[in-house]
């Protein structure tokens, strides 16, 4: 399934669960079922914009951005953690005043029923887009599955308090179960902001595509071939390479050039979507671009 139609799917499947929480809210006037269905409008917003993000980021390279514009997707990450930041400011606001005037809770069964449903959809979906995001390295779908399994963990704890409500009716449950849920969002909210931060800065692929890269290159090993200076980074869904393959200087160009085409070819066949830049020099010949430069020169 693409990135794209999980992301249709998940605008609707917020705007359902939005009809289902409110009414859970309004049938008992409970301040958490209130927290949980303000999470779920962030959803639909957060869906919303990573659907623009994600239009972007699969835009072909162009002159002014000649690595294309996967990088867009770092965006809906960190705009979603602030929205979910700015829930959590609403919700403890709410939760604050219910504390201090308590009212009581109506038609428990029916709110809890609703939670559970709307919270059933959101691990389904959250669940697919999970899987899609590791296999398409898109970190648009990850915020927003990951933002949906907070979803359903809020709407486990609230569900959880008012049974606990209903048992021994201390309603000032209530709203502290409301602050909790806020607690909780605000560290899934901060976690994708600096998800965000890290993508816009260049970082280096993960542990296991690293992994498959020196496989790769190990398949070359040779007495009179050698590999260094490998620089990897990522962005968004792309994958880029850099690197040193040294070889004896009396190789033609064609038989160099040969195998430097090889090299990529299996690179990019072990790494969907890598972008390999290989430059190549001869044995007794080194790089310096890491060297430490003299201003006086």
């Amino acid at each position: 399934m693409q990135v794209k139609t999980l992301l249709k799917l998940s605008v609707v499947v917020a705007v359902v669960t939005i009809v289902l929480k409110t009414l859970a809210w309004w049938v008992t006037d409970s301040v958490g079922l209130l927290s949980d269905a303000m999470e779920s409008f962030v959803n639909l917003a957060s869906a919303l914009f990573a659907i623009a993000m994600v239009t972007i980021a699969q835009r072909p390279a162009d002159d002014d951005h000649p690595f294309g514009h996967t990088k867009a997707e770092y965006f809906s990450s960190g705009f979603e953690g602030l929205l979910i930041a700015g829930a959590a400011v609403g919700i403890i606001w709410a939760a604050i005043h219910r504390f201090v005037e308590p009212q009581p809770l109506q038609a428990l069964g029916w709110g809890i029923a609703l939670a559970v449903v709307s919270s059933a959809l959101n691990g389904v979906l959250a669940w697919r887009m999970l899987i899609v995001s590791r296999q398409r390295h898109s970190i648009a779908l990850e915020a927003d599955a990951r933002h949906l399994i907070t979803d359903v963990w809020t709407s486990v704890g609230v569900v959880v308090g008012l049974f606990l409500v209903t048992l021994t009716g201390w309603v000032w449950l209530d709203p502290v179960l409301a602050i909790g849920v806020a607690l909780n969002i605000l560290r899934e909210g901060s976690r994708l902001a600096w998800r965000s931060v890290e993508g816009l800065m260049d970082t280096a692929v993960e542990p296991d595509v690293r992994s498959q890269i020196d496989r790769t290159l190990a398949q070359f090993a040779h007495p009179a071939i050698r590999f260094d200076h490998v620089v990897t980074r990522r962005a968004g869904q792309r994958r880029f390479l850099d690197l040193h393959m040294h070889m004896p200087a009396s190789w033609t160009l064609g038989r160099a050039a040969a195998l430097r085409s090889d090299v990529e070819q299996a690179l990019m066949s072990e790494v969907p979507g890598l972008r390999a830049s290989i430059q190549l020099l001869p044995s007794d010949v080194e790089a310096h671009f890491n060297d430490p430069v003299d201003p006086q020169l």
